[in-house]
């Protein structure tokens, strides 16, 4: 995988990802899927809230299906279908204990956030799975430059976080106080990695993307733990 700069990604260890924030969440996820199956890991995706059944014959209603999907060098998705949003939810706890022992890989997809670029948690947000190790902060930049009530899912808790207005225009300063705030998106992280995906970063300025590298490695963020992705990589 040559365009993700994280660490954990070509060290051959087993890894519980789970994803969250907003601004392409599911984009990420499925990138990720896609280039450890074609390194022929044992990839399994999932989410404990909700995402779209996917169209491309990934999804896994039962444990054959899965194994057959690895078997083709593909990755697998399982979740309980909803009919009448198309959507999955989390999947049966058995489907989920009898693979997570075989999986190399697993992408949780952990909250939501409608297509916002950026969010901030609900009280019952995000829903992490409880053996996972590392959580993935998804945020798009094209954010800055939008009020909070525009570009931001749940815009009261974030404005409430922030100490500003639902009017207020989101700049750098805020866009990282809310990835970098245990009531923002490092709620519930805990004793697991943590990283950031900057998303979008080719709708912006460079050196709005170095304000942003900064405020987040002077915060105190690991620097290799922090992607500025571009759309299409």
């Amino acid at each position: 995988m040559p365009v993700c700069p994280f660490d954990f990604v070509n060290d051959g260890k087993k890894h519980n990802i789970c994803l969250i924030g907003g601004g392409g969440k599911t984009t990420v996820m499925y990138e990720l899927a896609a280039a450890w199956a074609a390194c022929g890991r044992r990839v399994l995706v999932l989410t404990s809230t909700h995402i779209l059944q996917p169209a491309d014959g990934s999804f896994a209603a039962d444990v054959p299906a899965v194994q057959d999907l690895w078997q083709q060098g593909r990755y697998a998705v399982i979740g309980t279908p909803e009919l009448l949003t198309g959507k999955l939810t989390a999947p049966p706890q058995f489907l989920y204990e009898v693979m997570q022992p075989q999986a190399d890989v697993i992408l949780c997809e952990a909250d939501g956030s409608k297509h916002h670029p950026c969010k901030a948690p609900a009280a019952h947000e995000p829903v992490l799975l409880p053996d996972s190790d590392i959580v993935l902060a998804v945020a798009a930049m094209d954010a800055l430059g939008h009020s909070l009530a525009q570009a931001c899912q749940r815009p009261q808790p974030a404005a409430e976080l922030l100490g500003c207005s639902l009017d207020s225009v989101i700049d750098e300063q805020m866009l990282a106080a809310l990835l970098l705030s245990e009531q923002g998106a490092r709620k519930n992280v805990g004793a697991r990695a943590y990283y950031i995906v900057l998303n979008k970063c080719d709708l912006i300025k460079a050196a709005q993307q170095e304000e942003m590298r900064w405020l987040l490695v002077s915060a105190g963020m690991d620097e290799r733990r922090i992607w500025l992705r571009e759309r299409g990589e």
